[in-house]
């Protein structure tokens, strides 16, 4: 009698206590390679004079959204921007629980059953709480349990944080500490430790992502193969390698190392060997890539502008100046008023060149992206992460992507 009660009691363990368990554990590596991922962020000032609503994307080109940002205040997650993110109304949520920018994510995501939105905290603006936050075993839980009720007070699936940077970086204001290296896995841990068991009762797995500087110095200041078994993967931010702070035209967003380019080590391929040689699984890499370019005015007239000595950053832009949303450089600037196009076929980066001005523009094609798409699946690297998703109106660069990358 005895022996059929155990047998009876290990059978509803394995029919009820296990598939419950099951959802709070995060995914093995073999789980995550069977499906690539397209990360688009969302920045919350969007809706303001750049004018692009959530309701904007196109939500069949991608799996996931990062919504930029939530910030930190004393030690825990809040809302960054509270009108655009949960106070205004749009049409048809005036009887929703939550309205505001989460609102309508709430709302495409019942639209678009397969994709899956995160909350991303932090970012350049707001990376000052972080340090404190990871400090202590107390601060650590407090930011944790924070973390989770944000989410489910917003219906998030998941939490990615920005942290720029451990140890050293960022703003000037930023407070840093050399434990941060430490202590920011540590702190993933614990968010790990509390997503599992909000999991649990929730019925489902909780996403942790961060996002990653390409740099060898954040991977000298992080313990990435410590933090790898924590996060489902990591957004490596291969952009911004040449701008505004330089008076040398270069590219933005190069694929490969280019002879040519007087720095070192600038470049995605670069990037992606320095995070596998740390201990990053091939599948939780996912290559960032700009929906925007840069510019530089006054450049030298040699070798059509690449890499010569500039007068400064571009007074052009789109919103602000050196800055072009891909749309602005497809309507406005491709071969058009004295801007002549070339490629790059070293760095695998097309550019623009008007000798007459001497501006300089380095951005992304749908050329540029095919190489990306491709190293992505040649490396098997986990997928592609957007920054940022309005930069590409007509969809032009997001339809080369999710093309090659999601095979649609």
């Amino acid at each position: 009698m005895k022996k059929s009660l155990k047998k009876l009691a290990f059978l509803v363990f394995c029919l009820f206590v296990l598939p419950i368990s099951a959802f709070a554990e995060k995914p093995s590596n073999q789980d995550l390679d069977d499906n690539k991922k397209i990360i688009a962020y969302f920045p919350s000032w969007n809706i303001y004079g750049r004018d692009f609503q959530v309701k904007d994307i196109d939500a069949a080109k991608i799996t996931h959204i990062n919504y930029a940002f939530a910030n930190i205040q004393d030690g825990k997650m809040v809302l960054g921007d509270p009108w655009a993110d949960v106070q205004i109304s749009f049409p048809g949520d005036e009887q929703s629980p939550v309205k505001g920018n989460f609102g309508q994510l709430i709302q495409l995501k019942k639209e678009n059953p397969h994709l899956k939105t995160l909350i991303s905290v932090g970012g350049w603006s707001w990376s000052g709480g972080f340090s404190d936050a990871a400090l202590t075993t107390e601060s650590r839980e407090k930011f944790a349990n924070s973390a989770v009720k944000f989410l489910r007070d917003y219906q998030f699936d998941g939490v990615d944080l920005d942290w720029e940077y451990p140890v050293s970086g960022g703003l000037e204001t930023n407070i840093t500490r050399p434990e941060d290296k430490k202590n920011y896995t540590l702190l993933l841990k614990e968010i790990r430790r509390e997503l599992d068991k909000a999991g649990k009762k929730d019925n489902k797995h909780y996403l942790l992502t961060i996002a990653g500087g390409a740099s060898s110095s954040f991977v000298a200041n992080t313990e990435l193969s410590k933090i790898a078994k924590y996060t489902d993967f990591i957004n490596i931010m291969t952009y911004d390698f040449h701008g505004s702070w330089e008076k040398v035209s270069g590219h933005n967003a190069p694929l490969y190392a280019d002879p040519l380019d007087p720095s070192e080590g600038l470049n995605g391929d670069s990037a992606v060997k320095r995070y596998l040689e740390a201990g990053v699984p091939s599948s939780e890499i996912v290559l960032g890539i700009p929906f925007y370019g840069k510019g530089w005015t006054g450049c030298e007239n040699n070798e059509n502008g690449e890499y010569q000595t500039c007068t400064g950053p571009s007074i052009e832009g789109t919103w602000e100046p050196s800055i072009f949303d891909y749309t602005d450089i497809e309507q406005n600037y491709l071969n058009r008023d004295g801007y002549n196009s070339f490629w790059n076929d070293r760095a695998k980066v097309p550019f623009l060149f008007n000798p007459s001005t001497g501006t300089f523009i380095t951005y992304e094609n749908e050329k540029s992206i095919g190489y990306k798409a491709d190293y992505i699946t040649d490396n098997q690297l986990g997928g592609a992460m957007i920054w940022e998703i309005s930069g590409d109106r007509n969809l032009t660069l997001l339809s080369a992507l999710s093309g090659r990358v999601l095979n649609q």
